[in-house]
C-alpha cells in the first residue's frame, strides 16, 4: 500500500491505495467521480481522459501514486462556477455532438486541453488531435462542428464525412 495526496478538481485528497492501482479506479472508486469512464482498458478510447498538471492524460494508462502530488481535473469540474455548461460542453449540446454520452466526458477534455493549446484550430487539426478518443455512435461530424464553434469559427465548413 502507498498513500497519495493530490489535488482533484481543486480539493486536497489522500488515500491508502494499492500500487497497481490506476488513476481511473482511484477516481472512479475511491472519489466516486464516474464521469471519467472506462471504455476499453488499452488506452485506445480516450473515454478515461482528464487533465494532470493541466495535460490530457488517459487514467487508464496511470497508476494513480503517479499522480501524487499533481493537480488532477476531471470532468465534474469543467462547468462553470455557477454550475452552467462551459464553451466546450455548451457547444457539444448546441450541435448535438453526443448521442449516447460514454465518450463525451473524455471528449470534452480532449477538446478542452486542443483548445488551450490551440485556441482556432483547423478542421484537420481537431481529426488528428481526436484520433485518441473514440466514439461509435456520433461519426465524429458533429462533434467537430461543436469543437470549431467552442473555438468560435464558423461551422458551415466543417465536411460531411
Amino acid at each position: 500500500m502507498a498513500k497519495v495526496a493530490m489535488k482533484v478538481n481543486g480539493k486536497s485528497v489522500s488515500r491508502e491505495v494499492e500500487g497497481r492501482t490506476l488513476l481511473v479506479q482511484f477516481l472512479r472508486e475511491d472519489l466516486r467521480l464516474t464521469g471519467t469512464h472506462v471504455g476499453c482498458d488499452t488506452s485506445q478510447c480516450g473515454a478515461c481522459l482528464v487533465h494532470v498538471n493541466g495535460e490530457a492524460v488517459k487514467s487508464c494508462t496511470m497508476f494513480a501514486a503517479e499522480a501524487d502530488g499533481a493537480e488532477v481535473t476531471t470532468i465534474e469540474a469543467m462547468a462553470n462556477d455557477d454550475g452552467s455548461l462551459n464553451t466546450v460542453q455548451q457547444a457539444f449540446q448546441d450541435y448535438h455532438g453526443l448521442q449516447c454520452g460514454f465518450c463525451t466526458p473524455g471528449m470534452v477534455m480532449s477538446a478542452t486541453a486542443l483548445l488551450k493549446d490551440n485556441p482556432k484550430p483547423s478542421e484537420r487539426e481537431i481529426r488528428e488531435y481526436l484520433q485518441g478518443n473514440i466514439c461509435r455512435c456520433t461519426g465524429y461530424h458533429n462533434i467537430i462542428k461543436a469543437i470549431m464553434a467552442a473555438s468560435g469559427q464558423d461551422v458551415a465548413s466543417v465536411a460531411a464525412e
